[in-house]
C-alpha cells in the first residue's frame, strides 16, 4: 500500500506542523508542554494524540521532519507534560467530564501502544535500525507512562459499554509486554461479562461513526495478545455490516447511533486499518478494496488521511503489501433484525429503515437527504416509534406501535401528603383506553419508495406525516416554484411536489393537507435542523399512501 504510506507520510507532517504551533511554550505555565485545542483545553488525551504523530515523524527517515531537533524537543517537553498530569496511581483525568478515569487512561494508552511496541522492537532489534540516544530517551519516557497507565487500570471502573473493551484490551496487551499476571486477571473480569456484538455485527450503542471502530480495535488487540480469534470475529462482522453503511455522498449512516456521533457528517478514514488487517490475515478482498476506497474518499472530500503512519512503521509489510481495485458496492437490501435496522441500495440511493426511532426512514441520493417522521399527540407520545419491525418480503417492511390510553384515578386512601410531587402517584390505578394504533409500511420500488401509513383507535387527532429534505434549495409543483433556504415550513394539499437542488431530486405525492397544526403541542420534538420540511397533514383515522421517487433534477443551476 505505498500510495497509501506516501499519503500518509505527508498528511502526518502538516499534522505535527500543525501541533508544533499549538504547543504551550512558556516554561512558566503550569500547563507547559501540553497542546492546545481548538476551545483552548489543554489535558493529557490531546496532548497524547499530537505527540504519537510527532515520533512517528521524528523516527521515519522518510519524512522532513526525520530527527529534526526542533520536534524532538517539542516531544520530551510534550511527554513530561503528559508525565506530570498523570496521577500517582496511573489514571489520568479526561478535565471536561471524568476524573480518576480507567476508560480515559486506557484510550491514551491505546494511542501510545503502537510507538511504544515500535521504539521496543527497534531497541530489541526485531523491527528497524538501532534507536539513538534521543529516541531510547523517547522510549524511557513513553514506557513509563504506559506502564503507569496499566497499573492504573488495575483500579477499574467504566461508564459506557465500549469502555469495557478498551481497558480489557489494554490490559490484556500490557500484561504481555509487562509478564503481569494480574493484569491479564483484571481483563478477563471484563470478558467474563461476554461481548455486546450481535449476529448483525452490531455492538451496542450502534455508534457507526465512531465506538464500533473503538470496539472493532478493542477486538483485534484482545486477539492479538490472547492468541484466540474469537475477539476478532466481532469485528469482522462489524467491518461486514459497515460495508452497508457507507452512503452515496461517501459518508457513514451515523442516525441509527445512541452516542454522540448521531447524524454527525463522518467519513470512514478511522476504519482503515481495522479492514487493513483483517483483510490480510483472513484474505477478504472486499476489505481490502475497502482500504482503497477509503483513499478515494480522502482524496475526493479533501481530508487528512487516517493517523496511522507508526502503524506502517511497526509492521512494514503493511506498506509493501498490494491490493488492486476499489469495493464498488452492488445493490443490496438487508434487515439487521436484532438491531432493528434495514439497509438498501437501488442504484443512486441508498435508504434505511429503522424501529424504535421517530425519523424511521431515510433516503440519501448523494447530495440531498430525505427523513421521514409520523407526529402528533397522543397522552405521553408526540411521534410514531416502531414497537414491531417485521419484513413482509424482500425490501418490504411493516413498523407497528400501539399507543396506551390512561388516565390517573383518585387515591382509594387519602396519601400522606398534598404535595403532587411526594406522592406515590406510580401506585395510582388507572382508567386505560383509547389505544392508537399507527401502522407503516416501507416498500422498495423502481426508483424509490412506497411508504404507507394507517392510523386507527382515535378519531380527530390532527396528525401530521414529517418529509424533512436536507441539501435542497428548489420546490416546485403545480402551483407554485419556490426557492428554498433549509427552514421552511410547507404543506402541500395536493398532488406531487419535487424537491430538488439542482443536481438531484426526489418527487413526493400525493400530498394532502387537512391542517396546519404542524408544530404540534409545546413539547413535541423540534423540526429537523437545516431542512426544509413538506408537511402532509391529516386527522384521525387515516389510511394513506406516500410514493417517493429519486429523479435528476430538470433545474439546471
Amino acid at each position: 500500500m505505498e500510495k497509501h504510506y506516501q499519503k500518509m507520510v505527508a498528511d502526518t507532517q502538516d499534522r505535527v506542523v500543525k501541533s508544533l504551533q499549538m504547543q504551550i511554550s512558556d516554561r512558566e505555565s503550569p500547563r507547559y508542554g501540553g497542546f492546545a485545542d481548538p476551545t483552548g483545553i489543554v489535558q493529557a488525551k490531546f496532548a497524547i494524540y499530537r505527540i504519537a504523530s510527532m515520533v512517528a515523524v521524528y523516527c521515519n527517515e522518510d519524512t522532513r521532519f526525520y530527527r529534526n531537533g526542533r520536534v524532538f524537543e517539542s516531544i520530551m517537553t510534550g511527554l513530561d507534560y503528559v508525565s506530570g498530569v498523570q496521577h500517582e496511581n496511573g489514571l489520568f483525568d479526561y478535565i471536561t467530564c471524568n476524573f480518576f478515569s480507567a476508560p480515559d487512561t486506557a484510550f491514551c494508552i491505546k494511542k501510545l501502544l503502537p510507538v511504544y511496541q515500535y521504539l521496543k522492537g527497534r531497541q530489541e532489534r526485531t523491527v528497524g535500525a538501532e534507536l539513538t540516544v534521543e529516541e531510547s530517551g523517547i522510549l524511557e519516557k513513553v514506557e513509563s507512562i504506559v506502564r503507569r497507565g496499566a497499573y492504573g487500570l488495575l483500579q477499574g471502573g467504566f461508564h459506557t459499554p465500549n469502555h469495557r473493551w478498551a481497558i480489557a484490551s489494554i490490559l490484556m496487551s500490557c500484561s504481555r509486554l509487562f509478564d503481569c499476571e494480574e493484569m491479564e486477571e483484571a481483563a478477563f473480569a471484563y470478558l467474563n461479562e461476554g461481548i455486546d456484538c450481535n449476529e448483525d455485527g452490531e455492538f451496542a450503542e450502534k455508534s457507526a461513526g465512531n465506538y464500533n471502530r473503538i470496539n472493532n480495535d478493542a477486538m483485534i488487540l484482545l486477539s492479538e495478545a490472547t492468541g484466540d480469534s474469537s475477539y476478532e470475529r466481532n469485528a469482522v462482522r462489524n467491518l461486514r455490516m459497515m460495508l452497508t453503511y457507507w452512503e452515496p455522498d461517501d459518508s457513514i449512516f451515523t442516525a441509527n447511533s445512541t452516542r454522540f456521533d448521531r447524524d454527525r457528517l463522518v467519513y470512514p478514514g478511522d476504519y482503515y486499518i481495522e479492514y487493513l488487517k483483517m483483510g490480510m490475515k483472513y484474505d477478504i478482498p472486499e476489505f481490502l478494496q475497502m482500504c482503497n476506497t477509503i483513499f478515494e474518499i480522502v482524496n475526493r472530500q479533501h481530508i487528512n488521511s487516517p493517523d496511522f503512519l507508526i502503524w506502517f512503521m511497526l509492521h512494514p509489510e503493511y506498506r509493501s503489501f498490494e491490493f488492486t481495485g476499489s469495493y464498488h458496492r452492488p445493490d443490496f437490501e438487508t434487515f439487521y433484525q436484532e438491531s432493528g435496522i434495514a439497509r438498501g441500495q437501488q442504484g443512486r440511493f441508498t435508504y434505511t429503515v429503522m424501529n424504535g426511532k421517530s425519523n424511521f426512514l431515510y433516503l440519501h441520493n448523494g447530495s440531498m437527504k430525505l427523513e421521514m417522521k409520523v407526529a402528533g399527540s397522543f397522552c405521553e407520545h408526540r411521534a410514531f416509534q416502531g414497537q414491531q419491525m417485521e419484513r413482509v418480503s424482500r425490501g418490504e417492511y411493516h413498523l407497528s406501535q400501539t399507543m396506551r390510553g390512561w388516565y390517573y384515578l383518585p387515591f382509594a386512601e387519602k396519601p400522606l401528603t398534598s404535595d403532587w410531587w411526594k406522592m406515590d402517584n406510580a401506585s395510582r390505578e388507572k382508567k386505560l383506553g383509547p389505544d392508537m394504533q399507527i401502522d407503516v409500511w416501507v416498500k422498495e420500488v423502481k426508483n424509490g419508495l412506497d411508504v404507507r401509513v394507517k392510523t386507527s383507535g382515535v378519531e380527530g387527532a390532527p396528525w401530521r406525516i414529517e418529509l424533512a429534505f436536507s441539501g435542497v434549495d428548489f420546490l416546485t409543483n403545480e402551483y407554485v416554484d419556490l426557492p428554498l433556504t433549509g427552514s421552511e415550513v410547507i404543506v402541500v394539499k395536493q398532488g406531487y411536489t419535487e424537491v430538488g437542488n439542482g443536481r438531484d431530486a426526489l418527487v413526493a405525492g400525493p400530498c394532502f393537507g387537512e391542517h396546519h397544526f404542524t408544530e404540534g403541542k409545546e413539547d413535541s420534538e423540534a423540526k429537523t435542523a437545516g431542512a426544509a420540511t413538506l408537511y402532509l397533514t391529516a386527522y384521525t383515522p387515516f389510511d394513506r399512501e406516500i410514493q417517493i421517487r429519486d429523479r435528476m433534477s430538470q433545474y439546471q443551476h
